[in-house]
């Protein structure tokens, strides 16, 4: 959930520097950058339960020591302070944020290569890792809290938070509480060079994303249990918060899209959900901001917006591709270090290059709205077995992956023993050879191995394990009833 913006307070002229932010945000192909963010649950290693902010009565560490050790022993910089409480961290480009449920967020610095992507995610998580088990807790890698609500979740003690669970409990918003407080993503975040670049980009990235979503599938638990998706957090998302979130913005597929088009749709098709005044919150009560614009804003009468306002409207529109001025691709459940690094390859290699873009492209441009939105239904219960046009999603994953392994090849960015990008693939390789994501892993385990014990799954998908598909023996070479094996300990 991001951040209020406090860059650029100064009044909108009119609807010509709305578009004009966005054209300026294009960027030559040889200085496009990539990002990730990463959302992961933290857990007490004695008793699994979830990690408060402060520290409890009985002497367990909570997020807020996370944060002091983090600035006091590696560097880390004091962020926002509310109430006398830092809530958040920086260094360089890269800061430690916390979600509504104390989810503990990395935001990656835009870098050039996925090599150094991986080599950040690894040095982000390694360290979060070391100093989370000394004050005794650990971070689940996984798409969904397994076993706690959202009304046994510790709450981030942030001001806009508070008034954002006040606007959706005003408006019974339903499984939105669940969409703040349960729910771990991983995102990738990539540049365009053009305004037909970034249509293109955007129509080929909103298609694929539940191609993606099944890849990535990694919360098939809630409360305790099985719930009978592949991908419970997708599923909880779906066109929530009264179908501002989790959908697949049909307008990017209009004829004529492009930065005005947008712009347009962001000023009067989607109503504002609040502006901010400070880091307080106010309801914009179905008002679109056009009307904000010529200060007719019922919550700040006679007051104009300026491009924060703008920047923080367009950061409540959460689009499974959310445009800003950069694609931010939010549909794959949190996993494992290696999935992370899997899904910016994977968007990297389809996106920045040419011919994999083109060839994407063809692959998708005769699916209907109907049929974006049938595997944006199906796809969390399904995942690569879901049924699309007389195939399977499971042969789409594998076209995309062929396509985005042909990309970074072309690409020619090698780490120092030679390698390209390439070799990142190779978790969604194992994952769509075998059609088998985590989430069916973990539920076979779940079923057979830990003979319905929930708590398993803490040890399992602890981040300290480094769980990962490569050290699992892949299902399509395992004796018929063999139990899968899932250990990543060595």
């Amino acid at each position: 959930m991001s951040s209020p913006s406090h860059s650029n307070s100064k009044p909108i002229a009119g609807k010509h520097e709305l578009v004009n932010w966005f054209a300026q945000a294009c960027t030559p192909a040889a200085k496009r950058l990539i990002g990730v963010e990463h959302e992961k649950p933290p857990f007490y290693l004695d008793n699994l339960q979830p990690v408060p902010f402060v520290a409890n009565e009985d002497g367990r560490h909570g997020i807020s020591d996370f944060i002091a050790r983090m600035t006091q022993q590696h560097g880390w910089q004091q962020g926002e302070v509310e109430n006398g409480q830092v809530i958040d961290i920086y260094k360089k480009r890269v800061n430690w944020t916390f979600e509504p449920g104390l989810q503990m967020e990395t935001g990656g610095a835009p870098l050039r290569s996925v090599h150094q992507i991986a080599r950040e995610t690894d040095r982000m998580i390694n360290e979060a890792v070391k100093v989370a088990s000394e004050l005794g807790f650990g971070m689940l890698a996984m798409g969904y809290h397994p076993t706690h609500g959202n009304r046994d979740i510790p709450s981030m003690p942030k001001s806009r938070y508070a008034t954002i669970r006040e606007y959706v409990r005003t408006h019974k918003y339903p499984n939105a509480l669940d969409a703040m407080y349960c729910t771990s993503s991983a995102q990738a975040n990539l540049g365009y060079q053009s305004e037909a670049d970034m249509v293109k980009m955007l129509r080929v990235s909103l298609s694929l994303q539940p191609i993606v979503t099944a890849l990535c599938a990694n919360s098939p638990f809630a409360y305790g249990g099985l719930t009978g998706y592949q991908s419970f957090r997708s599923h909880k998302i779906y066109n929530n918060m009264g179908g501002r979130y989790g959908f697949m913005l049909p307008v990017a597929f209009e004829e004529g899209f492009g930065f005005e088009m947008f712009v347009d749709y962001a000023l009067e098709r989607m109503p504002m959900m609040g502006v901010y005044k400070g880091s307080v919150f106010l309801d914009a009560k179905g008002a679109n901001f056009k009307s904000f614009m010529e200060g007719r804003l019922e919550a700040c009468p006679g007051q104009v917006a300026t491009l924060d306002d703008w920047q923080n409207h367009l950061n409540t529109i959460w689009s499974e591709v959310r445009l800003r001025r950069f694609l931010e691709m939010r549909g794959a459940d949190n996993g494992p270090a290696e999935m992370i690094k899997a899904q910016a390859a994977l968007w990297t290699g389809l996106l920045y290059d040419s011919a994999a873009l083109d060839a994407a492209y063809e692959m998708v441009r005769d699916w209907t709205p109907q049929d974006r939105d049938y595997l944006r239904l199906m796809v969390p219960v399904h995942g690569l077995q879901t049924k699309f046009l007389g195939t399977t999603v499971q042969e789409f994953a594998k076209n995309a992956l062929a396509l985005a392994e042909t990309g970074l090849k072309t690409r020619r960015q090698v780490d120092n023993r030679g390698n390209d990008e390439s070799g990142y693939l190779a978790p969604m390789h194992e994952i769509a050879a075998s059609g088998l994501n985590w989430a069916q892993r973990l539920e076979h385990r779940f079923r057979h191995e830990w003979h319905g014990d929930i708590n398993k799954v803490f040890e399992t998908m602890d981040y300290a394990r480094s769980p990962s598909v490569l050290a699992i023996e892949a299902s399509p070479r395992r004796k018929a009833g063999k139990p899968f094996n899932l250990s990543s300990n060595k």
